[in-house]
């Protein structure tokens, strides 16, 4: 145990970025792509569009460093991903899959590395339906990747468009979580002034792209599908009843979706990055206590630095601690059972 914290957490939201860098900005002679450039063995600088975008550790690539870290921290397991900056889906379709290729090899590089302690999640050229369903395949059969993160938008185009919706299929039939995170807000610009993109924007963001797999008909379409929502889905919880309003004031405008979308959205999961007990919360009642994982945006300084602690200073019982900060990502990672019975008595015990 260390600083109170016990070992067996599951953390499902961190990131990675590959260890062989692949600078495809010199390739192409396009500085939209993200160019790293090292300060010394711990640590790296992350460029894009020729300017700092951030400054990175070596836990990002280094699978040892990393689990240093997790196993100082009590955390049992990391399910992967790429740092967004690495989607691409701006790029010409064939670049942004090569691009989709090297991350994903990456990731299940780390994965083999430890596979009791890494669960690894692809990421695919999403602007193109065939190349999307092509590294799917590769990195879920081939790899051994057991589920996907994709952006909020995939190049300004809303994830309910028609030809997302075969790729989502796909990832239902594999029984693979999909991951949702918020990338390429279009008023960053606005945002910029109080770095509120990532306090405002990445919530509103995430509620959005929420809003379009509800009631845009994703959900309706392809039941099977497991979406985890980060940073505790963004402002969604808050704004759900608002939506539901929506939904029944202007029939015309459902786009889809076949229920109100409070009642879709108990198929969504969130993470616990929420920023406070009451959020949290808030999460749980609107989604289910059994739809909370796990979530830090480990390694990056925005996130979560001490695993699970608002979860484990929080006043919930000790039977929902446990489920959020491990037993939960079991259902989400493989097909969930009947939650009825869980549900009822999660609502008693927390008086909703």
């Amino acid at each position: 145990m260390t600083n109170g914290i016990e070992p067996g957490l599951v953390d499902c939201h961190t990131h990675t970025l590959p260890r062989r860098w692949l600078d495809l900005a010199e390739r192409y002679g396009d500085d939209r792509w993200p160019v790293r450039r090292e300060i010394d063995r711990c640590s790296a600088d992350l460029f894009v569009g020729g300017k700092h975008f951030r400054t990175v550790p070596r836990t990002c690539w280094d699978p040892a460093a990393r689990i240093e870290q997790m196993d100082a921290t009590g955390v049992a397991r990391q399910w992967l991903s790429a740092t967004p900056v690495l989607f691409s889906y701006w790029a010409p379709p064939r670049q942004s899959a090569e691009m989709a290729r090297h991350v994903n090899d990456s990731i299940a590089e780390m994965t083999r590395h430890a596979p009791d302690r890494f669960v690894g999640l692809a990421t695919l050229p999403m602007g193109d339906t065939d190349l999307a369903l092509d590294e799917l395949e590769r990195a879920v059969g081939e790899l051994g990747l057991r589920g996907v993160e994709i952006g909020t938008n995939i190049a300004g185009r809303e994830l309910d468009d028609p030809a997302f919706l075969p790729v989502f299929q796909a990832m239902a039939e594999r029984d693979v979580p999909l991951l949702v995170h918020p990338w390429d807000i279009g008023s960053a610009g606005r945002l910029a002034r109080y770095n509120a993109m990532y306090t405002v924007g990445m919530p509103t963001e995430t509620a959005y792209a929420a809003l379009a797999l509800l009631h845009g008909g994703v959900l309706s379409a392809v039941p099977g599908l497991r979406v985890l929502l980060a940073h505790g889905a963004g402002a969604l919880a808050w704004l759900l009843p608002r939506i539901d309003r929506g939904w029944a004031t202007w029939p015309d405008r459902r786009c889809g979706a076949e229920e109100p979308p409070g009642v879709l959205a108990r198929r969504l999961w969130a993470d616990s990055l929420a920023g406070d007990e009451a959020n949290i919360r808030l999460a749980g009642h609107r989604l289910g206590w059994d739809r909370i994982v796990l979530g830090t945006d480990y390694p990056f300084p925005f996130g979560e630095q001490s695993p699970g602690d608002v979860v484990l200073e929080s006043s919930l019982d000790p039977g929902t601690k446990a489920a959020i900060l491990s037993g939960n990502s079991a259902a989400l990672l493989t097909a969930f059972p009947d939650r009825s019975h869980t549900q009822a008595r999660t609502e008693v015990e927390h008086g909703y």
